[in-house]
């Protein structure tokens, strides 16, 4: 590979590609890498460290069992966490479907007409929620009413998002309705500055089994908000929604969630799947991916990615939301947990659920413990003057949590995996009972009025897999669909495919990192908190900064975390005129949405001939908006895949301007051990654990975007959800540590590398980059090089003249390439018309051949085009992916062979990937939106014949 380049070591390769201005003077301090063996025997001391307990706190976290057939199946499955976000839909086919599957259980149950593919978190569920009604309202001004017993995580996320872009919202209890509870809230003083007695009353927000545990019927403050011209949204919970009505019954525009409690670990606080649901009318508001039904070139049923032009790779700063990453292989399994158990499964553990909750109520009563609340699902919520401390923790020591939200209530949450013996232990925590189990539930504590009568969950694939043989042969069938990580390299730039090594896998599902509450006391959880500590100090010795926080549960969160620690820092020396954010015109689309969010003003700074950010009109914004430069967004390496000479430069002038810089560390693999953003002037990075530190991708989530800080910014950093006033900064997601449970992955790669694994893994990535580039030369222009001819971890291939030309397009080569049994490289982004390819460090030199040698074959098939041998629209690049029905049809009428469509190269006859559809035709999907599962005729045809 350096003889391709021209270079006699490494050391000199990585010298003339990375510019010496950047380069750390100092070796990363870290501990020395260590063996496979080892990392696993400190896990599990770290482990040993947390203190598993029957968890009765609820709060929207409840215990659940995971099926073993699911678990193994999928969440431990490198076929389903190793696949990327569903761009290339042809090869994405079984995960869509697994999608689809989420989007009709949420449709089905919240009882709406179009659900998203998943959310990070049902705090920043809420959030979106708010924002989404007042889009859809299109009001200047006006206030949101969110009830007072929201979920307090909930109400601190949605607060601080709303108080970001100047949104007026009030917090009042509302089971009374609309009008009284904001009466008596403006009377308080509740209300904001500003909002006079006429202000329109944009939107509602109401919990369907509240933070107490109380079930309200929220229809007549429905009406309420109705008559008012409000939008309402009802957070509600999948489980409680087999058993009460709707939220669509009661008159809800909007319904969102968490699928946590359907077969998904605690995870001590996530990942997690959250939902949206919307009524007819809305979906184009929507947040988030949305899976919808097409057809491919055959005419058969094929699924993609719909309404992506609502997404922040395309609108940037006018996007519906800055989620790019989500919770897809979380929403896979919520999904599946739905389809092995059925209607019938799911209304049964939501029954015994419900009958644990009623007989603990009914034997509290009997001795003397005054229940709050008739009405209930899962949580029952007491009256202990004084005493809620002492029965907590009576409650601890014989080995259950229950939750006291003050010092006179005590509030306990049953689910799936409570047990009599648990319950006979929160009795005797009270003083109540001999050590037996509560006689069986006889009250219903659900009136009749929102006792659901609909039905749910009737489509075949919700009854055809209830026996595990069914269900893991569909599980095998959906995962044989797709192209992940286990089947070939997959080259996306901006996107760090690396490997998702077995042993930093292996911990999340061991029951001491997955079975912990979220809020559990800080004496149960030293394991985690002495990990995520050594995680987050070593993040901080890689970026150069001085603190770090894990609880962005995405990068798009990292960026927003970011921003808003940049506007309370301007704002805590009284710089309240900061507002604008200068980007470049080649960030990442999420940069844009995030500033939008965290109520900055976008101005875009062009970009030069060379890929880098134009200094002169750089300098040209800074004049134009002064003292309202609040930052700057950079990403390095650039996303056109360069070092950038001048990153100096850039930060010095704004600086000098009195901004901030922001450094997008979604291209750290291009920089670990080698350069630290926080010594080259960036003052705050938000950093990709799911890229450089080898969180899998999982189909589009989860991931987790810590964001690092300088000094002054450290105490900016995001607070704790159920703390507020603990911190000056506002949190962003549900939980301190956000995606807690997938943390062990990075803490034991980091641990396996080491200071010199880590430096060379990155310095393996500008070899693989380069060496591909260099491949390619002759056969596709690289767009734009750096220092010495060189690329830094991924480079640009231009396929414009080759589009000019011969009508060939990239598009054209992506689809070929599944032929070629690859996925395709970045289509289109940072530049129309370009693949940009990143191989990483992973991949070995026979596969980097593999992948350019399927390219140059391309270019082939290209040039055969532009000779007249075939019409663009007759070759096989426009023919592109061949399935294996198309090759065995009776007719064949393709100019080409049908040997020359399935095997281009002699190799595809050993494991040849066939596409499962051909392409796919977007528009059309776009035009007649369909975003459930399809009729239970076309299902059954195929799924029986």
């Amino acid at each position: 590979m350096l003889d391709q380049l021209g270079y006699a070591s490494l050391d000199a390769l990585v010298d003339a590609a990375v510019p010496a201005s950047i380069r750390s003077e100092r070796p990363l301090d870290l501990p020395a890498a260590r063996t496979e063996a080892e990392v696993l025997e400190h896990l599990r001391a770290l482990a040993g460290k947390n203190v598993v307990k029957t968890q009765m706190i609820g709060l929207g976290y409840y215990g659940t069992v995971t099926p073993p057939v699911i678990r193994r199946n999928v969440l431990e499955s490198p076929a389903w966490y190793t696949a990327y976000t569903p761009y290339q839909p042809e090869i994405s086919q079984g995960r869509l479907e697994a999608l689809l599957n989420f989007q009709q259980v949420v449709e089905d149950l919240t009882g709406l007409d179009v659900a998203n593919a998943s959310l990070l978190d049902e705090a920043t569920a809420v959030a979106e929620a708010v924002a989404l009604m007042w889009r859809a309202s299109r009001a200047k001004s006006g206030y949101v009413a969110l009830d007072a017993d929201l979920f307090p995580q909930t109400l601190a996320v949605t607060l601080g998002r709303a108080h970001a872009v100047g949104l007026p919202v009030v917090v009042a209890d509302l089971s009374g309705g609309l009008d009284a509870g904001l009466a008596a809230a403006r009377a308080a003083g509740a209300f904001p500055a500003g909002v006079d007695d006429d202000a329109q009353l944009v939107g509602v927000v109401v919990q369907q089994s509240g933070a107490s545990g109380r079930v309200v019927d929220w229809r007549p403050v429905v009406a309420e908000a109705k008559d008012a011209g409000a939008l309402v949204t009802v957070a509600s919970d999948l489980l409680a929604l087999t058993l009460l009505v709707s939220p669509g019954e009661l008159g809800a525009d909007v319904s969102v969630g968490s699928a946590q409690r359907f077969g998904v670990p605690l995870f001590y606080g996530g990942p997690h799947a959250a939902f949206m649901a919307v009524r007819k009318g809305l979906e184009r508001s929507l947040p988030g991916r949305l899976v919808g039904v097409s057809i491919d070139a055959d005419g058969d049923t094929a699924y993609r990615l719909a309404l992506q032009t609502r997404e922040q790779h395309i609108r940037r700063e006018k996007a519906t939301s800055n989620i790019c990453t989500a919770q897809a292989l979380l929403a896979i399994v919520a999904s599946m947990y739905a389809v092995y158990h059925g209607p019938d499964g799911l209304r049964a553990i939501a029954e015994r659920t419900h009958a644990h909750a009623t007989a603990l109520a009914g034997a509290l009563r009997a001795g003397g413990v005054t229940v709050e609340h008739d009405a209930f699902f899962d949580t029952v919520r007491t009256v202990v003057p004084g005493r809620a401390e002492a029965v907590v923790a009576a409650a601890a020591a014989a080995g259950v949590n229950l939750y006291n939200p003050d010092v006179d209530h005590v509030q306990i949450a049953c689910d799936e995996t409570t047990t009599p013996r648990a319950l006979a232990a929160v009795l005797e925590a009270f003083g109540i009972g001999d050590g037996a189990a509560p006689a069986a539930g006889t009250t219903d504590a659900l009136p009749a009025g929102l006792r659901r009568e609909t039905s749910y969950l009737q489509h075949p694939v919700f009854h055809l897999h209830r026996s595990e043989t069914s269900m893991l042969r569909y599980l095998r069938r959906l995962s044989d669909k797709d192209l992940a990580l286990d089947r070939t390299m997959i080259p996306l730039g901006s996107c760090t495919m690396k490997l998702n090594a077995t042993a930093e896998m292996e911990a999340i599902s061991w029951p001491e990192f997955a079975d912990l509450h979220p809020f559990v006391p800080a004496d149960q959880a030293r394991g985690y908190e002495e990990l995520i500590g050594g995680l987050e100090s070593a993040l901080a010795e890689i970026t150069g900064y001085a603190g770090v926080s894990v609880q962005p549960n995405a990068g798009s969160q990292g960026e927003f975390a970011g921003l808003l620690a940049i506007r309370d820092y301007h704002v805590s020396r009284g710089d309240t005129a900061r507002d604008v954010c200068l980007i470049p015109a080649s960030a990442h689309g999420t940069n844009a949405a995030s500033a939008a969010l965290a109520g900055l003003k976008v101005d875009v700074v062009r970009t030069a001939e060379s890929g880098e950010v134009d200094l002169d009109d750089l300098r040209a914004k800074l004049a134009d908006h002064g003292p309202r430069v609040a930052a700057i967004m950079i990403t390095y390496p650039s996303t056109h895949g360069v070092y950038e000479e001048h990153v100096r430069e850039v930060c010095d002038l704004v600086h000098e301007a009195g901004g901030q810089v922001y450094i997008d560390g979604a291209n750290l693999n291009a920089l670990v051990g080698l350069a630290r953003p926080g010594e080259f002037g960036g003052d705050v990075s938000h950093l990709n654990l799911h890229k450089t530190f080898c969180i899998p991708h999982g189909g589009g989530g989860p991931g987790v975007g810590p964001v690092a800080v300088a000094e002054h910014l450290v105490p900016f950093l995001p607070g704790d959800p159920l703390a507020p006033g603990g911190s000056t900064a506002t949190p962003v997601s549900a939980t301190r540590y956000g995606s807690a449970g997938i943390l062990p992955i990075s803490y034991a790669y980091v641990a396996l590398m080491g200071p010199d694994g880590l430096t060379e893994a990155t310095k393996t990535a500008v070899l693989t980059a380069n060496y591909v580039a260099s491949r390619l030369a002759d056969h596709y222009p690289v767009l734009y090089t750096g220092p010495n001819g060189l690329v830094a971890h991924e480079c640009i291939l231009d396929l414009r003249p080759i589009t000019a030309e011969t009508g060939v397009t990239a598009e054209d080569v992506a689809k070929r390439l599944m032929d070629y049994g690859f996925h395709a490289p970045t289509l289109s982004f940072p530049v129309a018309g370009t693949l940009m390819v990143e191989p990483t460090e992973s991949e070995d030199l026979a596969e980097l051949d593999r992948f350019v040698d399927a390219l140059i074959a391309i270019r082939g098939e290209i040039d055969a085009v532009a000779s007249g041998r075939w019409a663009v629209e007759e070759s096989p690049l426009r023919g592109a992916p061949h399935t294996a029905a198309a090759l065995v049809a009776e007719t064949w009428d393709k100019p080409y062979s049908r040997e020359l469509a399935a095997y281009p190269v002699a190799s595809l006859r050993s494991g040849k990937y066939w596409p499962p559809v051909r392409r796919i035709d977007g528009a059309r999907g776009d035009r007649n939106l369909v975003c459930s599962c399809p009729p239970v005729e076309s299902y059954v045809t195929g799924d029986l014949a």
